[in-house]
C-alpha cells in the first residue's frame, strides 16, 4: 500500500496541485479541509474538518507518514482581523500538537515574511527570519508566528521543515487568491494605475512539486524558498498585454499615494462594503519592500527546477478571461489595484 500523506488545506490553489503531484508520485493522499472537495483530483481521500478542531485533527493523522500543512487565511484582508491569528498562528500550533512524533511536517509558509529582511535590496535567500516587529500587517504577523512555532518544534527535535512558495500563478484558482485577483483586476480593466515592484512569480505546479520535494529531501529545521522568475510589475503588465490583447495601465503610483488609496479602500471595506478591498496597506508596504528572491538552496539541495513563468501566466489569463461574467469573474474586487499579492 502506498505511503500516506496528509494535506491540510488541500482544496486550495496550491493544495490541489500538491495533491495531484503527490498522487502522480505514487503516494496515497488524505485531504483535510473545511470546504467543499468538488475540485480535488480523483484518487484523494477527503476528511472535512477545521484546523482549530484538535479532535478531528488527531483522527486525520491516523496512519500518515508526512503532513503538508497548507491550511490558513491566505488573503491580506478579513472582516475579522483576529481570524489571521486564530487560523494561521493558533491553527499551526494545533496541528503541531496533533502530529505524532516521527511524522514529518512540511510547513507551507510565505515569502511575504522574508521581504522585509533585505536592507540593501539584495536578493533574499531566506536564511534568516526577520524580526517580528518588522512585519507590516496582520497577515504577515500571523504567518511569522506560525513559522516561529514550526521552527521551535524543529529546534525541540521534531521533524519539521519549512517551504516558502513565492507568488503562485496558474488557472483554476477558485479561491481568487491575491495574485489571481491582481491579474483579474488588470485583465478586466479595473486597474487604471499600478505600484511598480518586483514579484517573484512561480508556476503553481512548480510550487506544488517543490513542496513535494521539500517533503522528500528537505532537511529538518531548514527553510526552502520555492520561487520562479523575478519580474518587475511593469514587465508583467507588458506580457499580459501581449498575451491578452487588452491594454494595461501605464501610470505608476508613488508609494505615498498608494498607501493613501489603500487606507481609503480598507476603511470602505471595513465599514461600508464588508468585502475585500482593492488594496490594503499591508500589501502596499510589502510592495515597497519588494526585492528579488533567490531559490538557489531549493535548486541545489532538492533538485527543484521551476519552468519559465510564461506558460502559467498565459493559462491564468486565458482562464480568467474565460470566466468573465461568471461567478469567478465577479469575485475580483473593483478598484484601483490590489498592488501586490
Amino acid at each position: 500500500m502506498p505511503a500516506l500523506d496528509l494535506v491540510t488545506g488541500g482544496c486550495g490553489f496550491i493544495g490541489r496541485n500538491l495533491v495531484r503531484s503527490l498522487l502522480d508520485a505514487g503516494r496515497a493522499v488524505r485531504v483535510y479541509d473545511c470546504v467543499d472537495p468538488c475540485a480535488l483530483p480523483p484518487g484523494a481521500e477527503f476528511r472535512h474538518g477545521s484546523i482549530l478542531d484538535p479532535g478531528a485533527l488527531s483522527q486525520a493523522m491516523d496512519g500518515v507518514e508526512r503532513v503538508y500543512h497548507l491550511a490558513g487565511v491566505s488573503h491580506l484582508w478579513a472582516p475579522d482581523r483576529a481570524a489571521f491569528l486564530r487560523v494561521n498562528a493558533m491553527g499551526t500550533e494545533h496541528l503541531l500538537a496533533a502530529v505524532p512524533h516521527g511524522v514529518r511536517v512540511i510547513h507551507c509558509s510565505t515569502e511575504a515574511i522574508l521581504l522585509v529582511g533585505s536592507r540593501d535590496g539584495a536578493p533574499v535567500r531566506g536564511d534568516v527570519l526577520p524580526a517580528f516587529d518588522r512585519m507590516p500587517g496582520p497577515y504577515t504577523r500571523s504567518k511569522w508566528l506560525a513559522e516561529w512555532a514550526a521552527l521551535a518544534a524543529a529546534e525541540a527535535g521534531r521533524d519539521v521543515v519549512i517551504a516558502s512558495p513565492t507568488v503562485p500563478v496558474g488557472p483554476e484558482d477558485w479561491n481568487m487568491t491575491p495574485p489571481t485577483t491582481m491579474l483579474s483586476l488588470f485583465l478586466n480593466g479595473h486597474a487604471p494605475a499600478f505600484l511598480d515592484c518586483v514579484l517573484n512569480l512561480v508556476d503553481v505546479r512548480d510550487a506544488a512539486d517543490g513542496l513535494r520535494l521539500v517533503g522528500e529531501r528537505g532537511r529538518a529545521g531548514q527553510r526552502y524558498v520555492l520561487g520562479g522568475e523575478n519580474l518587475p510589475l511593469r514587465q508583467l503588465l507588458s506580457r499580459l498585454e501581449r498575451r491578452s490583447g487588452r491594454t494595461m495601465p501605464s501610470c505608476a503610483l508613488p508609494g505615498s499615494v498608494a498607501l493613501t488609496v489603500a487606507a481609503l479602500a480598507e476603511w470602505t471595506a471595513d465599514h461600508v462594503l464588508r468585502r475585500p478591498p482593492a488594496a490594503t496597506r499591508e500589501g502596499v508596504r510589502l510592495a515597497l519592500a519588494s526585492v528579488p528572491l533567490d531559490d538557489g538552496k531549493a535548486r541545489s539541495e532538492l533538485g527543484y527546477r521551476p519552468r519559465p513563468i510564461d506558460e502559467a501566466l498565459a493559462l491564468a489569463a486565458s482562464w480568467l478571461m474565460g470566466c468573465a461574467g461568471s461567478s469567478v469573474g465577479r469575485l475580483a474586487p473593483e478598484g484601483p489595484t490590489r498592488l501586490l499579492p
